[in-house]
């Protein structure tokens, strides 16, 4: 049973440059061409997108694609040229400036690349802060803030201040102060970008935690298609201001709507990708232990490959599907890596 959509945006522009909106109006559905000649940028070009309740749903694109300016839109932190925004059935666009405000006090969260921790205040205190803002009694906010910091990992570090935590630290902050007023919709602008590899690895491993606790519906911006794969349930990628693909990851690795997919994909191994389910066939003929059809590839294949008879594959409530054997795994494993 599909979940609920719990944001969706239909037709969104945000276009830059003289009676913008006027010129939308006048041009319903314009081309790249007929922005070019009026002088206009389309830094979002007509994007409709429905987000599930739950979902961890990656925008993605190069640097320009439109993506963070998307996202502003969907928060309205910039105003959408033409289009509508629609938060559990509510159309922000036609939220007044109290309604919106309250909207983000409570039900939305966000976290962006530059963690923005107010540097005078203590650990404790920068996640209170959204809580302070709300007049929430102080015993009742720091309760709540110590939860939060807790479940980020900070235990201990309570009364440190910002600069006497490392990169990875002060992101756990920004992540446990946007958590703190308990939104509905949690919004991520590139947040591990600025981090090093390993300590990028680690903050993914803790998102990917906290979700399975939290069950957030999560808007995540990345450029990085290997942080896209592990963390998303599916993937919008975005080029020159619109949305050329919407899938997920395994679908876009093997079906590529586009050759600008298919490039921005090819590096991927497929292993990575690609599921137990997107390889079984239906013939009930596996032997031993079932691996699931939601493995990955990459986390069975030694087993699949080292079975000399096909393996059955179980659904999520344990019930046999198929079978996967190890001629398939190898074929995927060994074919160059990338899906071209």
């Amino acid at each position: 049973m599909k979940s609920k959509a719990k944001l969706s945006c239909r037709n969104i522009w945000k276009l830059y440059g003289a009676d913008s909106e006027a010129f939308l109006k006048q041009h319903v559905s314009p081309s790249g061409d007929d922005l070019e000649r009026a002088g206009m940028i389309g830094a979002v070009r007509n994007v409709s997108l429905e987000i599930s309740e739950g979902e961890i749903f990656v925008i993605m694109g190069l640097s320009g694609s439109g993506k963070s300016t998307l996202v502003r839109c969907l928060s309205r932190l910039i105003e959408p040229t033409g289009g509508e925004v629609l938060f559990d059935g509510i159309d922000l666009l036609r939220a007044n400036e109290r309604e919106l405000i309250e909207i983000r006090r409570h039900k939305m969260g966000m976290v962006f690349q530059h963690f923005a921790l107010l540097p005078h205040l203590s650990v404790l205190q920068n996640v209170m802060f959204p809580l302070t803002v709300q007049a929430v009694g102080k015993a009742e906010a720091e309760a709540k803030a110590r939860d939060v910091v807790e479940l980020v990992g900070l235990k201990g570090r309570e009364d440190n201040f910002p600069r006497e935590l490392s990169g990875g630290q002060q992101q756990r902050v920004g992540i446990a102060r946007s958590l703190v007023t308990e939104p509905d919709l949690w919004f991520l602008d590139e947040p591990f970008s600025a981090l090093d590899p390993l300590i990028r690895r680690e903050m993914q491993d803790e998102f990917l935690r906290l979700q399975a606790r939290l069950h957030k519906t999560i808007v995540f911006i990345t450029h990085d298609f290997d942080e896209a794969v592990r963390l998303a349930d599916r993937i919008a990628i975005m080029k020159d201001g619109e949305v050329i693909q919407v899938a997920t990851p395994e679908e876009l690795v093997m079906n590529p709507a586009t050759d600008y997919v298919a490039e921005f994909t090819r590096h991927i191994p497929r292993s990575k990708v690609l599921t137990v389910g997107g390889l079984m066939k239906p013939e009930l003929r596996g032997e031993g232990n079932p691996v699931s059809v939601t493995d990955r590839i990459s986390d069975v294949a030694e087993r699949i490959i080292a079975s000399d008879r096909p393996l059955p594959v179980a659904d999520e409530t344990g019930r046999i599907v198929g079978s996967v054997d190890r001629v398939t795994v190898a074929s995927t494993l060994f074919d160059g890596g990338s899906s071209q």
